[in-house]
């Protein structure tokens, strides 16, 4: 078995955590780095090209790993796939707009020295992210949870 047999193998309910947390993760990235344009948020750098198929893998995997919690809450994965969310986060945001950046790097520094970062930040995302969602998988398929039978009133202590 791999890792698409445990996706294969999952229920209705594993899919709708996938797609409810694949949609809050896209607008919890994308309002507030303003890559969805808002009247709250906005950007003094245009958002590259590169960043909304990096948003939509970094939500779609966050999605598909979340889904992963369904039932068994323990398990690899769970730094990588915080570390890829917080990546993606700082990757496809406005490198002029992020408060911390600016505050360590200055506008300067965040021009010169972040913006030219965020595409390898993308990748580290998304690379982050596929290796949690693996790891979720595989530790799914090694040691998957019984499913409990339920006990007559005699076997009850």
């Amino acid at each position: 078995m791999n890792a698409l047999d445990a996706l294969r193998a999952w229920t209705v309910r594993h899919w709708t955590v996938a797609t409810v947390s694949a949609v809050a993760t896209a607008v919890v990235m994308a309002v507030p780095t303003a890559v969805l344009p808002n009247p709250w948020f906005w950007r003094e750098v245009p958002t590259p090209a590169w960043a909304y198929p990096v948003l939509a893998l970094v939500a779609i995997l966050s999605g598909l790993v979340a889904a992963t919690y369904v039932r068994s809450p323990d398990g690899p994965g769970g730094r990588r796939a915080s570390a890829g969310a917080l990546l993606g986060f700082f990757a496809v945001g406005c490198p002029v707009c992020n408060k911390l950046v600016l505050l360590v790097l200055g506008y300067a520094g965040a021009m010169t020295w972040f913006e030219p970062v965020q595409p390898f930040l993308a990748v580290l995302a998304v690379a982050g992210m596929a290796a949690a969602l693996r790891a979720r998988l595989r530790g799914a398929l090694a040691c998957p949870v019984p499913v409990a039978t339920p006990r007559s009133p005699e076997e009850i202590p």
